[in-house]
This record gives C-alpha cells, sequence and structure tokens, in this order.
C-alpha cells in the first residue's frame, strides 16, 4: 500500500492570513470578554478574572483547532521563534511575515473588540509592571512553549487546542500576571484603556520577560524530548 503524500503547505499569503485573523480574533476574546466582565460583574474583580479567563481559554482552544490547518496556528511570535528554533524550515522572510500578521492582527483585535463594546480605543494607563509579574511572564511563556512542543514531539498536535487553552485558562489564575505569555497580544493589548490593558511602559519589559521564558521552554523541550520535530 503506498503511504499517502502529505498534505501540501498552504501558500505564505493564506498562512499569514491566518496567523492575523487567529492573532486578532484571539484579542478580542481576551479584550472583549474582559469588558464585558466588568460591566456584568461590577466591583467584583475575582469574578471578573472567572469570567475573561473562561472566554480565553475556551476561544484560544477553538482558534488552535480552526487555523490549525493553515498555518499550524501558532498566533504568538515567540511560538514562531520556538517553532524554528527546533527545525522547522522557514526563513528570515517568513518569519518576519507570520510575525508581523500576529502583531497586526493583535492590534485589529484590540480595535474590534472596544468597536463591539462601544468603547474609545486609546491607550491603556493600566500599569502591570513589577518584579513578580515579570516573573510570572517567563513561567507563563516557559510553559505554553513547553506544552505545545511536548505534544506536538510526542505526536500529539491533535491536542494542541484543548490543551493550550486550559493551560492558559489555568496560568490566568496560577500567575501574576494572569499569563500573557505572547508578544502580539501584549502589544494588542495596549490599545484598550479595559480590564485587560496594559500600559505602553509596561510592554518592553514582558515581551523581554516573553523571550526569556521562551528561551527557558525551549530548552526545557530539547532536554526532555529531544527528538527533532516541527510544529
Amino acid at each position: 500500500m503506498t503511504p499517502s503524500p502529505p498534505p501540501a503547505v498552504a501558500p505564505l499569503w493564506r498562512r499569514a492570513l491566518a496567523e492575523f485573523l487567529g492573532a486578532g480574533l484571539l484579542v478580542t476574546v481576551v479584550i472583549g470578554s474582559g469588558i464585558a466582565a466588568e460591566r456584568l460583574s461590577p466591583g467584583d474583580v475575582g469574578l471578573q478574572l472567572l469570567e475573561n479567563s473562561l472566554a480565553t481559554a475556551l476561544g484560544l482552544a477553538v482558534l488552535i483547532l480552526v487555523f490549525q490547518t493553515v498555518s499550524r496556528a501558532h498566533l504568538n511570535p515567540v511560538v514562531t521563534l520556538a517553532d524554528r528554533a527546533l527545525g522547522a524550515r522557514r526563513g528570515p522572510v517568513e518569519i518576519s511575515v507570520y510575525v508581523v500578521a500576529q502583531i497586526a492582527g493583535g492590534i485589529g483585535g484590540a480595535v474590534l473588540a472596544n468597536t463591539m463594546f462601544g468603547v474609545a480605543t486609546t491607550i491603556s494607563s493600566k500599569d502591570r509592571l513589577g518584579a513578580g509579574h515579570l516573573l510570572a511572564e517567563v513561567v507563563a511563556t516557559a510553559g505554553l512553549v513547553l506544552v505545545i512542543f511536548a505534544l506536538v514531539r510526542t505526536g500529539r498536535a491533535a491536542f494542541v487546542g484543548p490543551a493550550v487553552g486550559a493551560y492558559i485558562g489555568a496560568a490566568y489564575w496560577f500567575t501574576s500576571s494572569t499569563s500573557f505569555a505572547n508578544p502580539a497580544v501584549t502589544i494588542g493589548r495596549i490599545f484598550s484603556d479595559t480590564f485587560a490593558g496594559i500600559a505602553p511602559g509596561c510592554v518592553p519589559w514582558f515581551i523581554g520577560a516573553q523571550l526569556v521564558g521562551g528561551a527557558l521552554g525551549l530548552a526545557l523541550v530539547l532536554v526532555l524530548f529531544p527528538r527533532k520535530a516541527t510544529l
């Protein structure tokens, strides 16, 4: 019996569109559910976080499943860079296209969420900078990279969507930063001065911590799952 040929790789423009839509809709879910939570549960921050985290966990799982067969649903520059480091055959141009699409999608997703809820698109004033928050971003991002590539390298890529959704939903609660773990999402959240926003001055620090966490997660993957594979 002749084995089936591998699935064709989608053209770069189609993969970029999937990354743009996926990252954009992810930020829409994060910010939109945060605005809804503020309005539905005023004065109860714990309940607001529960509502925000539940919507994000479910939405992220769905988005990964939807776009996984087009672009592998990275939706995150750290994941794209980790994938390349683990052997994916992506050149600088392709990586740049992915990252630009993810960031542009994140900004667009913030504008969309604001518009749906009748909120002005303004720069966030929410200060999240602190040593504990930065450590939390290292931990959250390292765990995210480990979850994704542990599954990929053990032939369980079909479970990435629900596993990542569950992990991020949990990380909302066990990290002090509420687990941004994604530079594109972090940049997008600048553009909404709401529950899920982040002040621009915090962003370079958050992204730096996320890159450190990505490198740590990558090291753990190489030690625990040394078989070469790609997402």
